[in-house]
């Protein structure tokens, strides 16, 4: 098939959430012996020139250059309308005039979209097989930012959660197939009540290079990964060190606490004063941090889909405590592949108990890693991805038939 595929940022080098869905959806696609033209948005001219290695993964690809400040005031245009601020800060006009000129000038087999920000570039196409990837429900998670912020700006988040919550059904409503990343996600696209076809399919890791090593780890190590820059990370981290690294400090004077992650704030630099505590901000490679930890922590309070941090951890043979919210996006048992915890009390028992007990590590550590391998492998994630086109595609001649007859 000859595809064109759509994704909010560019999927390459996959380094980060919102690039590692789409870039192995792109390399798997070309794999199976597609034609993919990828169109996505560069913020700046070291990501648009990091992103020329898509190239051997896929036909063509399009880049929309784009600086913050304009989307920034995309944004605020945005918000007096019914469209999204979200849908401005990821508009280009450079990539608008690209896509419409890719589809007046090619026969395209299918219309492939990550992420409802950008499906404003072909929501319009009606004779093409379009298939949308929500993901996430953007709108959920404004929603959610609005529970933790200050009036008025709570009362922003509230107003953008459902001008997006609009936009997610009426987009649903004009694709073929619409899917989400978690079985929760996808429930609640279904809340919806749209009439869609909809699916789901879940975030891989992979395992090859996120895998064990014969090296001992550092018994009173604990690690939280991700970015420093992104508000639920940084909402996690400070009620973390607030409300329970007391409590493990008081029970283990030795214990220290890793916070990687790139583009810290000075909050969250400030959080490297504690005791024991270090925020490295950005480093080449996160594995050597977790996998000299006991284990990670991701006990969020915000957290929409697959937390890949989680995944990749357990993929490494760490194990993981985290909040109910954030396992939810994992396909994994509580207690058997990982600890789930919510209140500081409970979160500092579940860190003491792996701590303390190296056979209760090693015994998640085996578990979580053998989780991963068989319910979190792409090509698990992308068989279902095979059967979710083949429907699409079905769904689009249905609908053509009856509207011929």
């Amino acid at each position: 098939m000859n595809i064109l595929y759509l994704c909010h940022r560019f999927p390459f080098p996959p380094k980060r959430g919102g690039k590692i869905r789409p870039f192995n959806m792109i390399r798997h696609l070309s794999s199976q012996g597609h034609k993919v033209t990828v169109c996505s948005l560069a913020r700046s001219p070291e990501e648009a020139a990091e992103g020329q290695g898509i190239a051997p993964h896929c036909d063509r690809f399009e880049v929309g250059n784009v600086w913050n400040p304009v989307q920034a005031l995309r944004m605020v245009a945005r918000l007096p309308i019914t469209t999204p601020s979200s849908m401005g800060f990821f508009y280009s006009a450079e990539l608008e005039g690209k896509v419409r000129r890719l589809l007046a000038e090619q026969k395209w087999d299918l219309i492939f979209v990550h992420c409802s920000s950008v499906a404003q570039y072909v929501e319009h196409v009606e004779d093409i097989p379009k298939i949308l990837d929500f993901g996430d429900m953007d709108s959920q998670k404004w929603f959610e930012y609005a529970n933790y912020k200050p009036f008025p700006i709570s009362l922003g988040y509230r107003l953008e959660g459902s001008k997006m919550l609009a936009a997610e059904k009426r987009l649903a409503r004009r694709f073929d197939l619409c899917t989400a990343t978690t079985r929760a996600e996808w429930e609640t696209l279904n809340e919806y009540g749209t009439g869609a076809a909809t699916d789901w399919f879940p975030n891989g890791v992979d395992a090859g290079f996120f895998c064990p090593i014969d090296e001992p780890y550092e018994a009173d190590t604990i690690s939280f990964i991700g970015r420093m820059d992104y508000y639920p990370n940084q909402e996690c981290m400070s009620r973390f060190c607030e409300q329970v690294w007391p409590l493990l400090k008081a029970k283990k004077p030795e214990m220290k606490l890793l916070i990687v992650g790139a583009d810290p704030s000075p909050a969250m630099r400030k959080l490297g004063e504690l005791p024991g505590v270090t925020v490295t901000g950005s480093v080449p490679d996160v594995r050597p941090h977790i996998r000299k930890s006991a284990l990670m922590v991701a006990p969020l309070n915000i957290a929409r889909g697959t937390q890949n941090k989680i995944l990749e951890a357990m993929a490494m043979g760490v194990p993981v405590v985290t909040s109910s919210i954030a396992a939810g996006g994992v396909d994994a048992d509580a207690e058997t592949h990982f600890l789930v915890a919510d209140t500081p009390d409970q979160l500092a028992q579940a860190i003491l108990r792996v701590v303390d007990s190296p056979e209760e590590r090693q015994r998640l550590a085996t578990a979580g890693r053998e989780r991963m391998l068989s319910h979190h492998a792409w090509p698990h994630s992308m068989a279902r991805l095979d059967g979710i086109i083949a429907r699409g595609v079905k769904n689009f001649s249905d609908k053509r038939g009856e509207r011929k007859q």
